[in-house]
Parts: structure tokens; C-alpha cells; sequence
């Protein structure tokens, strides 16, 4: 287990894409990284593997940049290199939602810590636990007594939520998804819907992984590389 991988992203207003594109793809090349960093106006979002020496380099030079300072990252561990190729790209969206009124950088939803979350589930709290993944991911593992939408894209969940206003509106409706980026998106936008109480799952089911373990979780968690699904040990195994 030699790989150090990383998944990571920061919404912050960015300017000069172009050469931010130029720059992040020369270093991730020098230091033989591979998989795939995303760009847009809204921030940067990526995932990214190689020696663990290297990928500690290349954070360190993202972070040299006051824009990416505070990036959090979540790490993960495999035998060998789970991603093909690298692909630095620019977009319109660093998560596709195509509701520029939503913009997690000026009005973030509440996040919620993941041992928050294990304590209202042993409790028996009464919530609202949404998957804001595509189905074929909540298929492979989600928490107990989820409720999904049966997205084929994250781009349809606004249009997927009204059918959430009778039973969830005003009860607490707590967001997750693999790594917490789309829960930035999808919390704000149900809070802009009148939903009463809303929270994002701080780093998402890794990051839930990392701090509590598989308590309350049936599954794996899907990963879009070689890997597939990650197990509550962060393991691919």
C-alpha cells in the first residue's frame, strides 16, 4: 500500500485559468502524479495519486497559494496506481448544478461533524439522512434508512427535490455524498427552498469513514477510479 491518494477541493473565486491550468499540470507531470484536477471560476476540485513523498510536495505547493491555504484533504491508501492518466481541465463548474445562484464560497450550508452525526444516529434522533449521489453509487453502500432520489446526474437534483417537501421540509434533513463537494451545492439549494433545518455532512462518508468507522453504514463507498468502492477502513480490499 504504497500509493498515497488524495481528494480535495476548495471553493474560492479564481481568475487566470488558463495559466492555474498550465502551472498545476507541469508540477503534477515533474512529480509523476496521475488523475484528474478540475477547475472553474468557483473553485478547484481533484484527486490525485503517486508516491506519497510527491503528492506531499504538490500540496505543499498548492497551499503556498493563498487561495488554496486552507484545503482540506482526505487520504487514502492503495497498492498500486488507481487512475490511467492525468487531466487537468477547466469547466464552467467544479460540480455541475447549472444554478449559478448557488455559490457555496459566499453562503455555505451548516456542516455537520461526522461524530456529530454517529451520536444523533445511536440516539435514534429524528432526520432526514439524503444521499445526494447518483443512484448507481447509493447501490453499491449507503447509511441505514437513507433516502435517495434515483439520480442518474447531480445536475437533476434541483429538479428532483420538490418531491422531498412533504416529508422533509420541516424536519432536520442532514446531506451526504462521497467526499462532501456536492453537499455544498445541495444544502444551500434546499435551504433556498425553505427547508427548515439543513446540514452537509463535513468530508462526506470518507471523511465519516476516517472519524467513526462503518457504524450505521451498509456497503461500500463507490470511488470514480481503478479502486471502485472504498470499505470503512478506507480500503479497497
Amino acid at each position: 500500500m504504497h500509493i498515497l491518494n488524495i481528494a480535495a477541493y476548495r471553493f474560492a473565486a479564481l481568475d487566470g485559468l488558463p495559466r492555474l491550468r498550465e502551472q498545476i499540470e507541469s508540477r503534477c507531470k515533474a512529480l509523476e502524479l496521475k488523475g484528474t484536477v478540475l477547475l472553474a471560476e468557483e473553485g478547484i476540485n481533484l484527486f490525485l495519486a503517486g508516491a506519497a513523498a510527491h503528492v506531499e510536495a504538490f500540496l505543499a505547493n498548492l497551499r503556498a497559494d493563498p487561495r488554496f491555504t486552507a484545503i482540506e484533504v482526505k487520504r487514502s491508501w492503495s497498492a498500486g496506481q488507481p487512475f490511467r492518466r492525468l487531466l487537468v481541465k477547466i469547466k464552467r463548474e467544479i460540480v455541475t448544478m447549472r444554478r449559478p445562484e448557488i455559490a457555496p464560497a459566499r453562503t455555505p450550508a451548516p456542516r455537520l461533524a461526522p461524530q456529530e452525526l454517529k451520536r444523533w444516529l445511536d440516539a435514534g434522533r429524528d432526520l432526514v439522512l439524503l444521499d445526494t449521489r447518483n443512484q448507481f453509487e447509493v447501490d453499491v453502500g449507503t447509511f441505514e434508512n437513507t433516502l435517495s432520489l434515483g439520480l442518474k446526474s447531480f445536475s437533476d437534483f434541483p429538479r428532483a427535490t420538490p418531491a422531498l417537501a412533504a416529508q422533509a421540509r420541516d424536519r432536520t434533513v442532514v446531506t451526504f455524498c462521497t467526499g462532501g463537494i456536492r453537499c455544498e451545492k445541495a444544502a444551500p439549494w434546499l435551504i433556498s427552498q425553505g427547508f427548515r433545518e439543513v446540514y452537509q455532512l463535513d468530508g462526506g462518508i470518507l471523511n465519516y469513514f476516517e472519524q467513526c468507522g462503518g457504524a450505521h453504514f451498509r456497503g461500500k463507498c463507490f470511488v470514480f477510479d481503478e479502486r471502485f468502492a472504498l470499505d470503512p477502513y478506507l480500503a479497497s480490499a
